[in-house]
């Protein structure tokens, strides 16, 4: 019979490696530009085996203040790389990070990609294009627009590389 998972289990290995791996990849996370205290927590979350914690737990697990995991999960469920659920016949929400979670964080920044490419294009007009700054906006904008048409794409390929290397779920 399956173990039911309950906050006792959930989250497991929580061992000297699974540390390790927490501070060495966040800090990795963090030299890419991530706060420190979402880069552990994603870390955290992403070595637990439910791919689950709660608040508590992840507290426990990082040592830090809840003041401190607040802050963090708040960052991180704004950049759609977790979840916040409620625990079954609880009132504790439990932060969860999906299989598919730099898929979801990705291509949940078409948005932004479209804000910055219409700011780009104001940017060319009160410039001019025929200004080195105007130029040097219009470059940009190309870009925002080249990455925003391979993004699409490169998704497509994602989830058809995902399926045959995982299935599909």
């Amino acid at each position: 019979m399956a173990e039911q998972e309950t906050s006792a289990t959930r989250g497991r290995p929580d061992g000297e490696g699974a540390s390790r791996f927490v501070e060495k990849f966040a800090s990795h996370l963090v030299e890419g530009g991530m706060p420190r205290m979402p880069a552990r927590i994603f870390a955290a979350l992403l070595a637990s085996d439910s791919g689950a914690l709660t608040a508590a737990e992840l507290g426990e697990r990082l040592q830090v203040s809840p003041a401190a995991v607040s802050g963090g999960v708040r960052y991180l469920t704004q950049q759609h790389m977790v979840n916040r659920e409620r625990e079954p016949g609880t009132r504790r929400d439990i932060f969860r990070v999906h299989s598919n979670q730099w898929y979801e964080a990705l291509g949940n920044r078409d948005g932004v990609l479209k804000r910055w490419e219409d700011a780009m294009r104001e940017g060319v007009a009160y410039l001019g294009e025929d200004t080195p700054a105007g130029r040097r906006v219009a470059e940009t904008l190309a870009f925002f627009e080249f990455v925003q048409g391979e993004l699409a794409g490169m998704m497509d390929r994602w989830r058809v590389h995902r399926e045959m290397l995982f299935g599909s779920e």
